[in-house]
């Protein structure tokens, strides 16, 4: 039911420690920067930016559902992850190798 729904919700949200680690030290850090007027500007962009996003990822998870059900986007998926990751090792290893 919808309080089932809405108990993991704030489970997911609420127990992440990534939410106050990003909101409580990495925009309050920034946020701190700015001078006393400016900041409720920049609490206000940020609460917007944020909301935008996570509406448009839900959106756009909805669109994309019919992909989602295929494996081969899901292989295809994969390997660009492991794409990328073997190129962020490769430049990782050459950088701490001095090359």
């Amino acid at each position: 039911g919808w309080r089932q729904a809405l108990a993991t919700a704030l489970g997911f949200s609420l127990l992440n420690p990534h939410v106050y680690l990003d909101t409580v030290l990495l925009l309050g850090s920034v946020g701190a920067q700015h001078p006393w007027p400016d900041r409720g500007a920049f609490g206000l962009g940020a609460v917007t930016a944020s909301f935008l996003w996570f509406f448009s990822l839900a959106g756009a998870a909805h669109a994309l559902a019919p992909w989602f059900a295929r494996p081969a986007f899901w292989r295809a998926i994969d390997l660009i992850t492991a794409l990328v990751m073997g190129a962020l090792a490769v430049g990782l290893a050459s950088g701490a190798l001095g090359g």
